[in-house]
């Protein structure tokens, strides 16, 4: 009977639309049984989906390609939508999926729940627990009324760790509403350590929580109760992590932690801080929530009472759209949100379009391209690292690429992340993958034209407003910013970073940059041009600009502006860094140096010279065995790494251990250091800095004081500097398309190709 309903579906649809594009329709007072008809819509994306399966299963592709149009309004997945092979397009026959009639389109991962069903909350055990303001202001609901039982569990994660889904969460007009924390502004500072815990980073797996004084009386309050958590920075202000609390003993005034961080726990420097939440005392200011795992009951304190206000709460784990083989299908202009994983899942396949989508409220990743990992060592652990590739999942990605820097992740070729916003996500926002390191074979993926912003609700450390990897990808026109940690993280050769404007990021992280690098000096061919960066980093912190960490080479910055750098380590700082260079940019009121460059393995040398060169070490075998520099293509495209270990001092120094062809030149530097260049550590801190104008007067802006810096026809650079081109500002940034209606610059068409 199934098989000659779905028959009588396909026949109806092959008398409508024969040759023609074939336009198949969902509504939400659509049915499943329907023929996918405007007249006669589905319900389901799943049962469009379907549709074209059958469709193409007995007429092939229609020459037009096929378009879903999706009726307004919420459609919940409690599964993901997967996309395959099935569901391809061709090159001019696209598979397309977007709103009916520019209706607003939500894919949600989770439920609605309407405001109107909370109530006062009555109950004088939990009133007598809450401030007066908030017993007060305090309503609830019982989740399980409405059919949800699933609230998941908090779990530990963080620097090192597994990415791991979250939680239920609570969406309130769409913004993501704060488990009750304490403090609500701010940290609070780790007391004196007793026991700093096991320290997985130097291979102790005994797997003991850190013993500490606390310093805030108020956990006093919290002391015997079930399922309290700390998050914060234990040890290092650029390794975050989620601890469950053991104990809190008020007569010792300390706490015991159920597990270990990576690094151990400290105390007295500015960094070492936490906050404590998932506590239901601490409800005490709108926007805050509790539930009750027993009862089913969710505690709430709304910011506002609007009749027509809309109220979600997470469900899925898995991520909410799949696409996994398939090719030239085009998502556009949908919102993607509330779920507890990954918004959209890209894997393999090709000339997949994500198009002026918004992903918003997810529990990790925004939109997530190539495979992820799964650890298999029992324990928190750095060089011990094992584990496996997996789908649809983030997992100890990570960790994955630190141990196997070569790994192709299987992300597939020629996708595009197309004027998008990605924002208040728990574990960054973009990951962008593509193309084979190993083979420097280019994925040619790109993220161009995206918003992404509040990307950390979750993960701090690491997981940036864009992650990249592989090799030959392009992140261009994206405005990056709204995070204490960093905007894009690097791996692999030759991407591109051009026309993004970045800001208001590493604002509260130690050792941490808005684009970084480091520890393979494979990764070669990376260029930044024509970005604008500004109000970067926090002075009281280790922070840099341009971070081309350990042993890194060959980046080129070219055409930048920099402006309120606020990086007390420089614009650009490397350690033991070959082939970086700095040129043509314009660097406007400094707080340091221009360009740092550290002899690191002469100033750090017991602590990691002979492991990172040594025979077996680190570096090695990311340049002889993941890849090899000694042969092709290696060998031919970057002959210039050819000598990186070869031994000066044998078992002692190699040549990777002395900086080389380091250069700032032709740089514009209003105010800063009197000398823009810093070299520290020793006589081995190589930059050759030359032709460069530093001036403390405006040398030519149009408008200085309210921050156009193009430069003016007569302006001095142009003599101070022989061929200094201009750096195009006005084309750093969003600009306008058909996904985008404003922009922030006025990149010409023709650096921006796209499709519709």
């Amino acid at each position: 009977m199934k098989l000659y309903f779905a028959s009588s579906l396909l026949l109806v649809l092959c008398l409508s639309f024969g040759a023609k594009a074939m336009d198949i329709y969902v509504a939400k007072n659509g049915n499943d049984n329907n023929p996918g008809t405007e007249q006669k819509p589905v319900s389901s994306l799943e049962a469009a989906r379907d549709l074209i399966r059958h469709y193409k299963a007995l007429n092939g592709l229609p020459k037009s390609g096929i378009t879903v149009w999706i009726g307004e309004g919420e459609y919940e997945q409690e599964k993901p939508l997967v996309l395959n092979e099935n569901d391809a397009g061709a090159p001019d026959a696209l598979v397309t999926w977007r709103p009916y009639k520019a209706g607003k389109v939500s894919i949600i991962g989770g439920k609605s729940i309407p405001f109107s069903a909370f109530e006062k909350t009555t109950d004088k055990q939990v009133l007598n627990r809450l401030s007066a303001s908030a017993a007060k202001n305090t309503m609830q609901i019982n989740l399980r009324e409405y059919g949800i039982h699933d609230f998941g569990n908090i779990q530990q994660y963080g620097h090192g760790m597994p990415v791991v889904p979250a939680p239920l969460e609570l969406f309130f007009d769409h913004e993501p509403m704060t488990l009750a924390r304490y403090p609500n502004v701010g940290y609070i500072k780790i007391g004196k350590v007793f026991d700093p815990g096991s320290v997985p980073r130097i291979q102790d797996y005994s797997n003991r929580g850190a013993l500490f004084a606390y310093t805030d009386v108020r956990h006093e309050v919290w002391a015997g109760q079930d399922d309290v958590w700390f998050q914060g920075t234990f040890q290092h202000g650029y390794a975050d992590d989620n601890i469950r609390v053991e104990t809190i003993n008020t007569k010792t005034k300390q706490v015991k932690l159920t597990t270990p961080s990576l690094y151990g726990v400290g105390s007295g420097r500015d960094f070492q801080q936490y906050v404590g939440y998932n506590i239901l005392d601490e409800l005490d200011s709108p926007g805050e929530w509790y539930v009750d795992k027993k009862s089913g009951i969710l505690y709430f304190w709304p910011p506002a009472h609007t009749k027509n206000s809309s109220v979600m709460v997470s469900m899925l784990q898995e991520p909410i759209i799949v696409l996994e083989n398939a090719s030239y299908v085009t998502i556009r202009d949908v919102t993607v949100e509330a779920g507890r994983g990954i918004g959209i899942y890209m894997e393999s396949g090709s000339h997949n379009l994500i198009a002026g989508c918004t992903v918003r409220n997810m529990g990790t990743s925004g939109i997530f391209m190539g495979q992820g990992a799964k650890q298999t060592f029992p324990f928190v652990t750095h060089d011990d690292y094992s584990g496996v590739p997996v789908s649809r999942s983030i997992g100890s990605l990570l960790s994955q690429l630190y141990r196997y820097t070569h790994w192709d992740r299987k992300a597939g070729t020629n996708h595009g992340i197309l004027s998008c916003d990605v924002y208040n996500t728990g574990t960054g926002g973009i990951a962008l993958s593509g193309g084979n390191k190993r083979q420097l074979i280019p994925g040619n993926n790109y993220a161009q034209n995206c918003k992404v912003h509040n990307y950390n609700r979750r993960n701090k450390f690491l997981w940036s407003g864009i992650n990249v990897d592989g090799c030959g990808n392009r992140i261009s026109n994206c405005e990056i910013f709204d995070s204490d940690w960093q905007a894009i993280y690097v791996r692999g050769n030759d991407h591109l970073f051009e026309y993004n404007h970045i800001h208001h990021v590493t604002l509260n992280s130690d050792d941490t940059s808005p684009w970084y690098i480091g520890r393979d000096p494979s990764d070669r061919g990376n260029i930044l041009r024509y970005n604008y960066f500004h109000h970067i980093g926090n002075p009281n912190r280790m922070n840099m600009g341009i971070y081309c960490d350990d042993s890194s080479t060959d980046v080129f910055v070219y055409g930048n502006v920099f402006f309120k750098m606020n990086t007390n380590h420089g614009v650009l700082f490397s350690n033991t860094g070959w082939d970086l260079k700095m040129k043509n940019n314009i660097i406007i009121e400094p707080i340091s140096y221009s360009m740092k460059v550290s002899a690191h393995y002469y100033t750090w040398y017991q602590g990691g010279g002979p492991t990172m060169f040594g025979e077996g070490g680190l570096l090695r075998k990311r340049l002889l065995e993941q890849v090899n520099i000694g042969t092709k293509p290696y060998a031919d495209k970057y002959p210039a790494l050819a000598n990186y270990l070869d031994p000066i001092v044998a078992g002692k120094e190699w040549e990777g251990m002395r900086s080389k062809r380091n250069v700032f030149s032709g740089n514009l530097i209003v105010g800063g250091s009197q000398n823009p260049v810093s070299l520290v550590g020793g006589e081995y801190a190589q930059c050759d800095s030359a032709n460069n104008y530093r001036t403390d007067r405006d040398p030519g802006f149009v408008d200085y004081k309210n921050g156009n810096f193009n430069l003016k026809a007569d302006a001095e650079v142009f003599v101070r500097i022989s061929g200094f081109e201009p750096p195009p500002f006005d084309k750093m940034g969003l600009y306008t398309d058909a996904f985008r209606k404003t922009g922030s610059g006025n990149a010409p068409a023709a650096l921006h190709p796209r499709r519709e």
